[in-house]
């Protein structure tokens, strides 16, 4: 293809276009990331936010941090993406894995150095989240046996969330010598969720656009059954909201916008169960909603309230 001879440069824009577009996900690991530190401070009842040079390191560590995980699961991945997905960027010959694999040493290298230089004390946060995602790309050393279980397969690889969450808290609490607020269980929860939402989000298909090979919930459990458990997903995550926002004080008013974002975002997956017709854009929309979700969450529980808090 005349798109792999491109200078390593384009290439790697395709790449980064397909497999994580920067912009579109650095918008929300920001998010994620402010709302994380925004919680920690509002359950500590620590007045205002860090610093804006601690806050930009942070979303640097954060969004690099997810970037890796994306290079990781292409290794991970690459004997199935070869067999059953060639039209992705590595098996098409867009980026090779060797490439892959300097631009992810290189992504790490730069993460260790600022953050032993600018903020020591996370090193060892981002060290739990680097080891457990090393643990992840050998699978846990039990490969075969968690790929044939690939509910377990993705309940275990979705704590590197959460993890990230802790790294992301540790911006308020750590660096500022106090201990962890016992409220950010509440947050990590609904992360944990909310990254389930988000996999079967995107991994919901029609009959007709089912691949071999390739993992899908309507696959595993039929086209209506998938969305089921999304629809279960999402109302857990509803439920872990309110009790993350009413630990944090945020009084009913909270119960009933997140009831409101929970009727609007499901709405698409309610409406796929109950259809006979079902499209690929139904399931677009599925996967949008998810995101969408994800986003408001995060900016519902801490990104909002810190904000009105910094205005007033």
């Amino acid at each position: 293809m005349q798109e792999n001879s491109l200078p390593f440069f384009k290439r790697f824009y395709i790449y980064q276009k397909e497999r994580f577009p920067f912009l579109a996900h650095g918008l929300m690991i920001t998010a994620f990331t402010f709302s994380a530190v925004s919680y920690s401070r509002i359950c500590r009842g620590v007045e205002g936010f860090i610093s804006t040079q601690d806050f930009l390191i942070g979303i640097f560590a954060t969004v690099t941090l997810f970037f890796l995980v994306r290079i990781f699961d292409e290794f991970k991945d690459k004997e199935d993406d070869a067999l059953y997905r060639k039209y992705l960027p590595v098996p098409r010959g867009l980026i090779s894995l060797k490439e892959l694999k300097t631009i992810g040493w290189i992504v790490a290298v730069i993460q260790v150095a600022v953050i032993a230089i600018f903020q020591l004390d996370m090193l060892f946060l981002y060290g739990v989240v680097l080891a457990y995602l090393l643990l992840m790309s050998v699978e846990f050393f039990v490969p075969e046996w968690l790929k044939k279980r690939q509910i377990l397969y993705i309940t275990s690889h979705m704590f590197i969330i959460p993890l990230i969450d802790i790294y992301s808290s540790g911006l308020d609490w750590l660096l500022e010598g106090s201990s962890a607020h016992f409220g950010l269980l509440w947050f990590f929860s609904v992360s944990y969720m909310n990254g389930l939402v988000l996999e079967f989000g995107r991994k919901i298909r029609t009959e007709q656009n089912e691949e071999e090979g390739v993992v899908s919930y309507t696959g595993m459990y039929g086209t209506k059954g998938g969305v089921v458990i999304w629809l279960a997903l999402l109302f857990t995550t509803l439920l872990l909201a309110i009790g993350a926002a009413n630990y944090a004080g945020y009084g009913g008013l909270s119960i009933i916008v997140f009831s409101c974002l929970f009727a609007v975002f499901s709405l698409p997956g309610f409406i796929w169960v109950f259809s006979q017709n079902r499209t690929e854009k139904m399931s677009k929309f599925i996967e949008y909603s998810s995101a969408a979700w994800t986003a408001l969450m995060y900016l519902g529980l801490g990104g909002i309230p810190m904000l009105k808090a910094l205005l007033n």
